[in-house]
């Protein structure tokens, strides 16, 4: 069957695992182990000079964790992954193995908070400058790249901004210059998009939210095309040998794969953001259901976006499935199968107005979280993006009277009633 292309919902039921071979076993094995043993002295060495595949330590690669990995790599249509603790892990992995003191980053400036934050106070102390622009004009990533930018980043559906990016526009920027194009598709999910099919080289998600779906687990995953050309010139710690690891290079040993095994060997062996077996296991539970999962999230999501809409206590909605959205045509081009989970809306009366809807709630969540089963809702400016200063969020797409919701699983007529009879509240 290798020759055959299997569908999405094929490859997040199988993609990377098999039926166990000494047990039979049909789900995926939880390997619970720190390590591994060695057959000899020779086995060693050869594992840890990457001379031969194989697992070491569970911080490095564990079986259970291969699985995930190689699942998201086939369902982002990537060439390999690493998998992490969390979601802000692989950002700052896939970030950290190719940027030093002296580099620069141009990134969107309509970024989750916690990203914001990476980039804007805590990148800077290492010595790593980020420019963050306006995403919604592509020539405002070109106008910020300099000699020394290593990497683009933006979110695929900016949060809590919910705006789309222009994937091959800013891709093509990216590529122009030499660098590549990172993305954070967390927000969409591999099944409604894909961003290496259009023009990203780095896709990272925080798989705690919609991969997981459940409000579980904490987790992340970093995935490369496995198409940049890292001899390029700009990336010296891809070709030169590696003080940090046996003096490989890691482009002429690895080629289409080399972005991969440097972040695993580099960065994640050494700073240890490592994914527990067992979160990564269930992470794979939560792929398999995330087609349909999805397919309900966006439904549901245009009900209650419809329905904000044409409420009198509602200045304002933001959910670019709606027609008349700024970012609806981008979001059809590149997310066909929906537009997501998350929406905003503005409640009249303002803030005090907000916080007695969100008291008013039943059983939506008032919670900092997104991609659950269960709804959510949160005040971003007051809670996710409270350290930056006014005018820092307005330029995150982040208005004072600003309510986010996450939109679940629920019946939606009882979604519609909880968010009716917590508006009337107001």
């Amino acid at each position: 069957m290798a020759d055959r292309e299997f569908g999405f919902e094929t490859l997040a039921l199988h993609a990377g695992q098999i039926p166990d071979r000494e047990t039979g076993a049909r789900a995926a094995p939880i390997y619970q182990t720190t390590s591994f043993v060695f057959d000899s002295a020779d086995h060693a060495a050869s594992l840890f000079n990457l001379q031969t595949f194989g697992n070491v330590y569970t911080r490095l690669s564990n079986p259970t964790t291969a699985m995930f990995e190689q699942r998201m790599a086939a369902l982002e249509g990537g060439r390999a992954a690493v998998a992490t603790a969390s979601g802000q892990a692989a950002e700052m992995v896939a970030l950290l193995n190719i940027c030093q003191a002296g580099d620069h980053i141009v990134s969107s400036s309509k970024l989750y908070g916690g990203t914001h934050t990476m980039l804007a106070v805590n990148f800077p102390k290492l010595g790593i400058e980020a420019t963050l622009v306006d995403p919604d004009d592509p020539e405002n990533f070109r106008r910020a790249i300099r000699p020394n930018t290593k990497a683009v980043f933006s979110e695929t559906l900016g949060n809590p901004a919910i705006n789309m990016i222009d994937i091959a526009a800013v891709g093509a920027v990216a590529r122009e210059a030499g660098v590549p194009f990172v993305v954070d598709n967390t927000a969409a999910s591999p099944y409604l998009c894909q961003p290496l099919q259009h023009g990203a080289d780095i896709v990272v998600h925080s798989a705690t939210k919609f991969i997981g779906g459940h409000g579980t687990t904490m987790g992340g995953v970093v995935v490369e095309s496995g198409k940049f050309p890292w001899d390029n010139g700009r990336f010296p710690s891809m070709t030169e040998p590696s003080a940090g690891y046996h003096g490989v290079r890691f482009y002429e040993t690895f080629g289409d794969f080399a972005f991969t095994m440097k972040a695993r060997m580099e960065v994640l062996r050494v700073f240890g953001p490592a994914i527990a077996p067992f979160n990564a296991w269930l992470l794979l539970q939560g792929l398999e259901t995330l087609p349909v999962r999805m397919e309900r999230h966006c439904a549901n999501t245009m009900g209650v976006a419809q329905f904000l809409r044409g409420h009198p206590l509602v200045a304002w909605v933001n959910y670019p499935g709606l027609p008349d959205n700024p970012y609806h045509a981008l979001t059809t081009r590149y997310m066909p199968k929906g537009a997501g989970a998350l929406l905003s809306f503005g409640i009249r009366g303002g803030y005090e107005a907000g916080v007695k809807f969100i008291e008013g709630l039943q059983f939506v969540s008032h919670l900092a979280n997104i991609g659950d089963a269960k709804s959510l809702v949160i005040h971003p400016a007051s809670t996710t993006h409270r350290q930056l200063s006014e005018a820092d969020q307005v330029k995150a797409g982040v208005p004072p009277d600003m309510v986010r919701l996450s939109i679940g699983l629920e019946t939606l007529d009882d979604i519609l009633w909880d968010v009716d009879q917590a508006l009337s509240g107001t």
